[in-house]
């Protein structure tokens, strides 16, 4: 039997949890969270323990996967994962569509119906979210998110812990900066600097 252990029991965390299951890989899941002992179910799966407690599970999950929104959060636990000696999983759901020409870094998911093609590049710990699409030769950082319904241009680049809103759509060989807000819906046809959330159609930035 095959146990991931997934650092994180919210509502993205179930999502992690059961496309993890859909890909036959693992057999069981195990959930630790610091909201542990008061909360001790997460959907149809158990927690077990807090994430300060990491070590303790080595030996019955070699593979593990950080399952947080927080963009910085994400990154931050898996380098501790890593540190402890754990496995980083990738996991991407049967019904994406993911270019065998497409890179994708440790700890990223990809979830159903999205898209990656041809020599798309993807960063450490990003989340490809229900039915986003990152179209050829992009490159997203570490810790991105692409949320449901997300749509990257060909030739787009994402800086590392940006978040591409719910429906947003970036034109073509658009340049998003690193810690960027893309407002859900919001159409982007010019670069995003660092830093800034940009909202509407075209997009403007609301804040430096």
């Amino acid at each position: 039997m095959s146990t991931l252990l997934i650092v994180g029991a919210g509502g993205h965390g179930k999502v992690v949890a059961d496309t993890a299951l859909e890909t036959s890989r693992w057999d069981e899941i195990l959930f630790l969270d610091d909201a542990w002992p008061e909360k001790k179910q997460n959907g149809y799966w158990d927690i077990r323990g807090k994430a300060i407690q990491l070590e303790n599970w080595k030996a019955q999950c070699t593979d593990a996967i950080v399952a947080i929104g927080n963009n910085h959060l994400r990154m931050e636990l898996q380098s501790k994962l890593v540190s402890a000696g754990f496995e980083i999983a990738t996991i991407v759901h049967p019904s994406a569509r993911v270019s065998r020409f497409a890179k994708l870094g440790a700890g990223s998911v990809v979830f159903a119906n999205a898209v990656i093609n041809v020599d798309a590049e993807i960063g450490e710990a990003a989340i490809i979210n229900t039915a986003a699409t990152v179209d050829h030769d992009c490159r997203l950082g570490n810790g991105v998110h692409v949320a449901p319904g997300g749509n990257l241009g060909g030739g787009v680049t994402v800086g590392d812990f940006s978040w591409i809103g719910i429906g947003a759509a970036i034109r073509h060989y658009i340049m998003i900066g690193a810690d960027v807000t893309v407002g859900a819906g919001a159409v982007v046809v010019s670069n995003v600097l660092d830093g800034v959330t940009a909202v509407g159609s075209p997009a403007r930035p609301i804040n430096k």
